[in-house]
């Protein structure tokens, strides 16, 4: 296959008028120039992957684990304390298969941005008439706020728990708004520097969870027989359902497809992009397999200290660390604070990468061309706003926070739609992709994900609207 037609999909799907300047996800002073290129790239080697290099992956390493903190907020953390007080070791098995998913997900955006040179956003706005690209600019907005909300809140009762409950949630979310100014600080340093700040973040969480795990001695017997062997009942569905649903999160199929893009990658080589999706490919696997160490460390906590107790189905973010400390006691630190600086550590890194994906979700879809601190300040504005009332109305009432996080759950599971089709729709298209588009068979087995993701939210949707329902009448 001749370079020309390598070249076909992207003059076609970059084709704007001259005379508009287009939002980018990073200016070309921004991108990071990987370093140790071979010498003898020439016209008849431009197909050609150059050979492994550690310097390369470690240059290409950051994106991924920036995509990683969807997978442990504290939405997820909630998920998994609940899963693991409420069923034990049980769904261990589908945490697994449900991040090996979820990183199939995130390597189809990532492909995607590293073939096209844009992201998601971007290409849906070029992509899809008027009407279509509204409707999803909407749907993904509506999807960041109701995450963040989620991820706020769970910053905010981190800070109550690690200042003795002196600092109310409104106060908490107040204090968790301020990060905004933080993550403008570290951008303004390089994107290696904000990539080592969440690396730091992420650094946090794992030991804050493994001294947990330490602490409460899982066994580790049924740990391994509930990773391996599969195993679901009635009684457990729920569980499995929220297991599964929190995983994959709308905006950040739109983030990874953006982040891959501060690497400067030559597209008119086809070689050069190819070798891009590799080290991509085995960054994101090494941060999910992190992110699911982290998860296992927070079920089987739960699922040691609360499974088969009568405790075990009123454990939810807001009273698990005082149900930690009666459990386990003290210690040599308190494990009540251990559990809050992770939940901080969590929810801090969670919505500053919220925050980022809103700047590329409003930039891509509306062009908007504004300085980044103002695309921040209004991205946070939307988010924080909704937050704070939520603060104000449930501050009081543990119970309505519970019921309140799982409406905000049932949003997600409407939005998860309006992510990953138009990304499976595009991903799969020769005159977008090129020769990277996926094949037949990865495209009916994507598929396939999608209408069991689909039907995963769907049926947890109608649980909690059940449920709701139950409890109200």
């Amino acid at each position: 296959m001749s370079g020309s037609h390598q070249e076909q999909p992207l003059l076609e799907n970059s084709f704007i008028e001259e005379d508009e300047p287009q939002e980018t996800a990073y200016d070309s002073s921004e991108k990071i120039v990987v370093v140790g290129v071979d010498e003898s790239d020439d016209e008849e080697n431009w197909g050609r992957v150059p050979r492994f290099s550690w310097k390369k992956l470690w240059l290409f390493t950051g994106p991924g684990f920036l995509m990683s903190i969807a997978f442990l907020d504290p939405g997820n953390l909630e998920g998994d304390l609940q899963a693991g007080a409420i069923a034990g070791y049980s769904l261990l098995w589908l945490l697994m298969w449900a991040t090996a998913m979820g990183l199939l997900i995130q390597l189809l955006s990532a492909r995607l941005g590293v073939a096209t040179g844009k992201h998601l956003a971007e290409l849906c706005r070029e992509e899809y008439p008027p009407w279509a690209r509204i409707v999803l600019w909407i749907m993904a907005e509506l999807a960041l706020i109701g995450s963040d909300i989620q991820e706020v809140i769970g910053s905010a009762i981190a800070i109550r728990i690690l200042s003795h409950g002196v600092v109310p949630l409104w106060a908490g979310v107040v204090i968790t708004a301020l990060d905004c100014f933080i993550f403008l600080f570290l951008e303004n340093y390089g994107v290696r520097t904000l990539e080592a700040f969440f690396a730091i973040l992420i650094g946090v969480m794992a030991i804050s969870f493994a001294w947990m795990f330490g602490e409460a001695k899982p066994s580790g017997k049924e740990l391994l027989l509930g990773v391996l062997i599969p195993k679901l009942s009635s009684k457990t569905i729920q569980q499995a359902v929220g297991v599964v649903g929190c995983l994959i999160m709308p905006h950040n199929v739109f983030l990874h497809s953006a982040l891959v893009q501060s690497r400067q990658v030559d597209r008119s080589k086809k070689g050069r992009v190819q070798e891009a999706l590799n080290y991509y490919s085995i960054e994101s696997t090494l941060a999910l397999v992190v992110s699911f160490i982290i998860n296992i460390f927070v079920t089987t906590v739960f699922a040691k200290g609360f499974y088969g107790s009568e405790l075990a189905n009123s454990i939810g973010l807001v009273n698990a660390g005082q149900y930690l400390e009666e459990t386990y006691g003290g210690g040599l630190f308190p494990i009540l604070y251990i559990w809050g600086i992770g939940l901080l550590a969590a929810g801090q890194s969670s919505t500053i990468t919220g925050t980022y994906a809103g700047q590329f979700i409003m930039g891509g879809f509306l062009n908007l061309r504004l300085k980044k601190w103002m695309r921040a300040l209004i991205t946070r504005s939307c988010a924080i706003i909704p937050t704070m009332i939520v603060a104000l109305l449930f501050d009081t009432s543990e119970e309505s926070l519970d019921v309140l996080n799982e409406w905000l759950n049932v949003l997600q599971s409407v939005q998860i739609p309006f992510a990953l089709i138009p990304l499976l729709c595009l991903v799969s298209k020769e005159q977008i992709m090129g020769t990277f588009r996926i094949g037949a068979v990865l495209k009916v087995f994507c598929h396939s994900i999608l209408h069991f993701d689909l039907t995963g939210h769907l049926l947890g949707a109608i649980m909690y609207l059940i449920k709701d329902f139950v409890m109200t009448t």
